[in-house]
């Protein structure tokens, strides 16, 4: 049974494997304080339904509390250990809707339903609560074992043991951009998402993080680092990993992997 991927927008995803619906980092807001959303409309309400929800790290446009009140009663959250006690909020939201909040680090695996297993692996990117709060949690990427086994990283830089501590894998969700004009450190571009790629050589992947949220009133400035990175991953991927099959899917589209 193939895995699909449907991209919502900036490290939005939902993972369909063995009957079992995981979302990613949800983020259904038009705008978030500086950020305006100027692609891709709004998820629908369809969106925000999942058994298991996959939190990578605590930055707002990560764990973003509106939208996690969106999700069902009842739902499971994978969120990076220390969340929360890093953001109160959180246990407020999961409180009112009634949300199952579990903590985990790398290497910790949680056990789904029907044989599907998700697995916390580390990332490189700061993942504390910003702009304030020391460093109480780490980020975290995921490796989803169902019929496929599929690897969102959340944020993250390149980091040598990355194929090692990740495994073998068949879809890799590998973000390629970010929100604004210039990536910090703790971040994959589509060159070094490519050499990610090479590293880890699944039968395939997807771009994801970008080409979604960009800063109110810079939408002239490095307009390229906002809409090339998908195709500009894929075009490098065809070089560093030619074996690779890269679907770029628009905003809200399905794709069936691998």
């Amino acid at each position: 049974m193939p895995v699909e991927i449907t991209w919502w927008g900036h490290a939005t995803c939902t993972v369909e494997d063995s009957g079992v619906r995981l979302l990613t980092d949800p983020l259904f807001a038009r705008r978030l304080a500086h950020l305006r959303r100027r692609r891709g409309a709004l998820p629908p309400p369809e969106a925000a339904a999942a058994d298991v929800v996959l939190i990578s790290h605590l930055h707002a446009d990560h764990l973003h509390l509106p939208s996690l009140a969106r999700l069902a009663p009842g739902t499971r959250l994978l969120v990076p250990r220390g969340a929360r006690r890093a953001v109160p909020g959180l246990a407020r939201v999961a409180g009112l809707r009634g949300l199952v909040v579990t903590e985990v680090v790398p290497g910790e695996e949680v056990p789904v339903r029907d044989g599907l297993r998700v697995r916390a692996v580390g990332a490189r990117h700061d993942g504390r609560r910003l702009p304030f709060g020391p460093r109480l949690c780490p980020a975290l990427g995921y490796v989803v074992r169902g019929a496929a086994r599929t690897y969102f990283a959340g944020d993250t830089g390149l980091f040598d043991t990355m194929a090692e501590e990740v495994g073998p894998v068949d879809v890799a969700l590998l973000p390629v951009g970010g929100w604004g004009p210039y990536l910090g450190p703790g971040h994959l571009d589509a060159g070094r998402a490519a050499q990610a790629l090479a590293r880890l050589a699944p039968a395939a992947a997807v771009p994801v993080h970008y080409g979604t949220y960009w800063p109110v009133g810079m939408d002239a400035v490095r307009p390229h680092e906002f809409h090339a990175p998908g195709e500009e991953f894929e075009r490098l991927a065809r070089r560093l990993a030619p074996k690779v099959t890269v679907r770029v899917p628009r905003h809200g589209e399905r794709v069936r992997l691998p």
